[in-house]
């Protein structure tokens, strides 16, 4: 008797248990965001538990409900689902698929799992199907998969994938023997834009013009691509008849040829340089044709802009040439491998020395002199100019310390000074220590600048200007005339010294409109109480002519051709 109590209690404890189990089980199950289907795999009853209700409105009592089941989802997906509903049981025991809600809206990922018994035999009672709602992990996937092949900006394709698909165009391209053409467009001026209106503006601008190329693609045909902030790559396969690469850039004149309108109502008109290079010519591979397309748009940028051009081998050259250059200069600029000449300056009426002008110099390892002409520009592009702008500085007014104080003569030592030194923050304190340092009169010092400079930012420029002139540094106003001269900037603006360009020097005395010019430009300056010098007078008659004018100062290979410091030593010296 105490052996069957003891059993019952057994029994008792095992059943509250396996309740207590249930219970927890069930908790989980209702409180979770998947939905369940129990099968016993012997007959057609089936229980549905947990989000089950939720997600489709039904409960389900047979097998035989599956049908109403299948009507919740994409008529496309069905005959997917009812495999994975009633997958062949013999045969494995794990089957599942994705699939649409009936409106396409809601995404599902379906499980069904039938454990096996221990000796391998399917089990009785033991088939669960599971349903997930996975809508959010498809948006996902989504986005993931949108951003691997398209610009988030301008909704075309981005530059990884463009190359891929370039790549499909050249392998094509082999075997059909023809050609691919690449357009790389570089919309010009796009900083000013992006600095005057904002980078709203600009964006918005390059989503515009992203769509327009969007409605320019031809499947197999032409691909459009956002490369780099104001770069675009199209490109064209088997470029001939309507797909040549003339129509499509005289369908891109015709679009720039009105504004884009902003949202705001504004208009911006723009225009691009365009650098052609085509498979096989311009190189065997995608990497190669577009970097010859963007070696032949920096060269549409140094011819003037808004001009479409191809490649051709020379262009290639120059680039390498330019290249090595830059290398070159880098080392040089780190190793301070720069030579400082000085080209004297006369007073026009007496001849007397009034001061030199520095000139920075460089000859490369091999020997070879390259023009300011040249690597100057280079420097201003890669940042170097800053670093060799500085040396120039350092070097001019230190070596102008020696002279002044070896012969006991003051003169004007002038430096030119690059428009983006001006653009830093420390430039006016960079000059004022360097003369402090060397224990110069800053009267003696004459920095030159370009027009070029008043027009990115006039006020600015101004401010640091007046600083230098109010420390005592003469500002001397460099190749007056070639550039954006304004009566209303010389008015403004803080200067001493207007020099003539050698542009009007050269034709005075051939040219009636020169001349007229030159003596307006000498006449207006003694007016406005400017010193004038005329630079590269080159012969007697020219110098004639511009003492006679009234120029104050002459400066060119008559009188003093660039000299290295020992030279003016020479010239100090019998000065003295």
């Amino acid at each position: 008797m105490e052996e069957k109590n003891y059993q019952l209690d057994l029994l008792k404890a095992q059943n509250a248990q396996l309740s207590k189990s249930e219970h927890i089980y069930r908790i989980v199950c209702e409180s979770s965001d998947y939905g369940y289907i129990y099968q016993c795999l012997g007959g057609e009853d089936v229980l549905t538990f947990g989000s089950f209700e939720s997600m489709f409105g039904l409960t389900l009592h047979r097998t035989r409900d599956f049908d109403e089941l299948l009507e919740k989802f994409h008529e496309d997906d069905r005959k997917a689902i009812r495999e994975t509903l009633i997958p062949e049981e013999n045969s494995r025991e794990f089957a599942t698929c994705e699939c649409r809600s009936a409106n396409g809206h809601i995404w599902y990922r379906i499980v069904t799992r039938i454990e096996r018994s221990e000796d391998g035999v399917f089990a009785d009672k033991d088939k669960i199907i599971t349903f997930m709602n996975i809508t959010r992990e498809k948006a996902q996937h989504s986005d993931l998969l949108y951003m691997a092949y398209y610009d988030t900006t301008t909704g075309i394709y981005n530059r990884n994938y463009f190359v891929s698909l370039l790549t499909e165009f050249i392998a094509r391209a082999d075997v059909d023997k023809c050609r691919v053409s690449l357009l790389m467009i570089d919309i010009d001026d796009f900083k000013k834009i992006n600095d005057v209106q904002g980078i709203i503006i600009g964006d918005e601008l390059l989503q515009q013009f992203g769509f327009w190329l969007k409605g320019k693609m031809v499947k197999d045909r032409i691909i459009c691509s956002h490369i780099n902030n104001d770069i675009f790559c199209v490109a064209i396969y088997d470029a001939s008849g309507q797909y040549s690469v003339d129509n499509f850039y005289n369908d891109l004149k015709k679009r720039f040829s009105e504004p884009f309108v902003m949202s705001t109502g504004q208009e911006i008109a723009i225009t691009a340089s365009v650098g052609v290079a085509e498979y096989p010519d311009a190189g065997g591979s995608a990497l190669d044709i577009i970097n010859c397309a963007d070696i032949v748009v920096y060269n549409c940028k140094k011819m003037g802009k808004n001009i479409l051009q191809y490649f051709e081998a020379p262009i290639l050259d120059d680039f390498l040439k330019n290249v090595d250059i830059e290398n070159k200069l880098k080392e040089a600029a780190f190793n301070n491998n720069f030579m400082m000449y000085y080209q004297p300056q006369y007073v026009a009426k007496t001849r007397r020395l009034r001061g030199v002008e520095a000139l920075i110099r460089w000859k490369d390892d091999s020997g070879k002199m390259i023009p300011p002409s040249v690597f100057i520009p280079i420097a201003e592009k890669n940042g170097l100019i800053d670093h060799i702008g500085h040396f120039v500085v350092e070097e001019s007014i230190k070596q102008y310390k020696k002279w002044s104080e070896f012969y006991n003569m003051q003169f004007k030592i002038s430096i030119n000074i690059s428009a983006l030194q001006y653009k830093k923050d420390d430039f006016v304190d960079s000059i004022m220590t360097i003369i402090d340092k060397n224990g110069v009169d800053p009267s003696d010092v004459e920095l030159e600048i370009t027009e070029s400079i008043l027009i990115d930012d006039f006020d600015s420029v101004t401010a640091k200007l007046t600083r230098l002139r109010n420390f005592g540094v003469g500002i001397s106003l460099d190749d007056f005339g070639t550039g954006y001269s304004s009566l209303s900037y010389l008015k403004k603006f803080p200067i001493d010294t207007l020099k003539v360009d050698k542009s009007f020097i050269d034709t005075v005395l051939d040219d009636a409109s020169t001349r007229i010019i030159t003596e307006s430009i000498l006449n207006m300056s003694h007016a406005m109480g400017f010193e004038t010098i005329a630079e590269g007078v080159e012969n007697e008659r020219q110098y004639s002519y511009l003492t006679s004018a009234g120029c104050d100062v002459i400066q060119g290979f008559y009188l003093g051709k660039p000299l290295p410091s020992e030279k003016i030593d020479e010239l100090l010296s019998y000065m003295k």
